[in-house]
C-alpha cells in the first residue's frame, strides 16, 4: 500500500519516512542543526516547493518531525515556550495542506521524553492529539492518527524500522530518541 510520507511518534521515540512515486531522488542530509530532505545530485531540476525541507529539528530536549516547511515554525514556537499542542495547531493551521494536485496533508509530531503529539492538517480537518504509544499519521490512506508497532529502542532502529516497513516506495528515513539527550539517525538506502 502507498501511504506517501509518514511520521510515527511516541513518548521518547519518533521517526519520519519519505515515500515517493514522483520524486524518489532525495536523501536526508544534516544541515545547520537540522535534518533536511534534499534532492540527490542526480535529481532532475524542479520548481516544486515541496521537495526540499527540514524534516527534523531539535528544540532543547525534544524533537519536531514532519513532511514540510511547517517543521520550522513548530520548532520556533516551541523554542518561544508555546505548548506543544498550540505550536502544532497554529503552524499547521497557518500553512494549511499543501496546494499541490493532491491537496497533500501536512503531518508533524513532537517527541519529548515523557510525552508526544501527532498532528495533521488536511482539506477537511486539523487534528492534534497527545499520544501515549507510537502513533502513525501519513499523507495518504492513513491520514488520521493510528497506533503503530514501532519495534525499536534507539534512533537508528526507528529509522530502519520505518524505512523497511511494508509501505511502498521508501526513499529515506530519520529516527529520533529523546531521553538522556536527543539522538538522531538517518537511512538513505
Amino acid at each position: 500500500m502507498y501511504v506517501g510520507r509518514f511520521v510515527v511518534v511516541g513518548p521518547g521515540i519518533g521517526a519520519y519516512r519519505v515515500s515517493s512515486r514522483s520524486f524518489p531522488n532525495r536523501r536526508v542530509v544534516e544541515r545547520e542543526g537540522a535534518l533536511t530532505v534534499a534532492p540527490t545530485p542526480d535529481a532532475p531540476e524542479t520548481d516544486n516547493p515541496y521537495i526540499a525541507y527540514n524534516c527534523l529539528r531539535t528544540v532543547g530536549e525534544e524533537a519536531v518531525v514532519g513532511n514540510g516547511s511547517h517543521v520550522d515554525p513548530v520548532a520556533e514556537k516551541r523554542a518561544m515556550g508555546y505548548p506543544a499542542r498550540d505550536a502544532l495547531a497554529l503552524s499547521l493551521l497557518a500553512l494549511d495542506f499543501e496546494k499541490d494536485d493532491y491537496d497533500t496533508p501536512r503531518i508533524a509530531g513532537i517527541v519529548a521524553e515523557d510525552e508526544a503529539y501527532v498532528a495533521t492538517v488536511r482539506r477537511d480537518a486539523l487534528v492534534v492529539e497527545r499520544v501515549t504509544e507510537p502513533t502513525l499519521v501519513a499523507t495518504y490512506e492513513e491520514d488520521g492518527p493510528t497506533a503503530f508497532d514501532l519495534d525499536a529502542t534507539d534512533a537508528a532502529g526507528a529509522a530502519r524500522a520505518v524505512y523497511d516497513h511494508e509501505f511502498e516506495h521508501a526513499v529515506c528515513a530519520v529516527g529520533v530518541t529523546v531521553g538522556e539527550g536527543v539522538e538522531t539517525a538517518v537511512v538513505n538506502d
